[in-house]
């Protein structure tokens, strides 16, 4: 069994989505972040970065004692080596795959969350910031879109390198990305949008939706079935 500490926002759907692909048994502990519980020191002691997602995998490969991991690129290549899922296993695969998870994990989810943070929550609006966020989300999907151009996923085959990417890119409206300018990118996002594992991931923590500060309309409009749009 796998504790999955989680908040349904784009990090955390990383992680219910690949345990919903591979099947793995797990249990959803909310971490409301809104009401501060990543602080809490029985979380800190999980994921001392005070951020979720986090697991505990309660049978780890080998037996032993519990392994806890944080930070939800590692989560995913621990989850894929636990399971042979989601990762090739040869050598040019697994680092054409490695490549796609750290440029989302560097690129693509900072940078959406500084341009989200900055156009939308930021108490004072600061044009300087809003702008160059948004200009660099905007070139990332051009990335993904040509990227896309020659092959169905950013790996080749599906991975934990589109899984990562995905929950980010379906937020695309907020930062006045239209599907119709990026071909590539819209078919991607339709065919994984169409996974049942991910419509389950997505799904997650159903519940705790009306609770999250997260969940702006483009993400509730997702994950009540409504797919893309132009």
């Amino acid at each position: 069994m796998i504790d999955l500490y989680y908040w349904p926002t784009p990090n955390g759907w990383k992680i219910s989505i690949m345990l919903e692909e591979t099947g793995l048994p797990y249990k959803l502990i909310p971490v409301n972040i809104g009401r501060g519980d990543q602080f809490k020191p029985e979380f800190l002691a999980i994921s001392p970065n005070n951020r979720m997602p986090a697991i505990v995998d309660h049978e780890p490969a080998g037996g032993g004692e519990p392994i806890s991991v944080f930070e939800s690129g590692a989560i995913l290549l621990y989850l894929a080596e636990k399971t042979g899922q989601g990762m090739p296993s040869d050598l040019r695969g697994r680092y054409e795959v490695t490549q796609w998870l750290m440029w989302q994990m560097g690129g693509l989810g900072p940078m959406s969350g500084q341009a989200g943070h900055f156009g939308q929550y930021a108490p004072e609006k600061i044009p300087y910031a809003i702008e160059r966020y948004t200009k660099e989300v905007r070139r990332l999907y051009g990335v993904m879109d040509k990227r896309l151009a020659d092959r169905p996923y950013l790996a080749g085959e599906y991975s934990i390198a589109d899984i990562a990417s995905f929950p980010w890119a379906i937020l695309h409206d907020r930062y006045g990305v239209a599907l119709d300018e990026l071909p590539n990118f819209k078919r991607w996002l339709e065919a994984v949008r169409g996974r049942p594992a991910v419509e389950r991931g997505l799904a997650a923590g159903s519940e705790l939706r009306n609770q999250s500060q997260q969940l702006d309309d483009e993400a509730k409009k997702w994950l009540f079935g409504k797919k893309p749009e132009a």
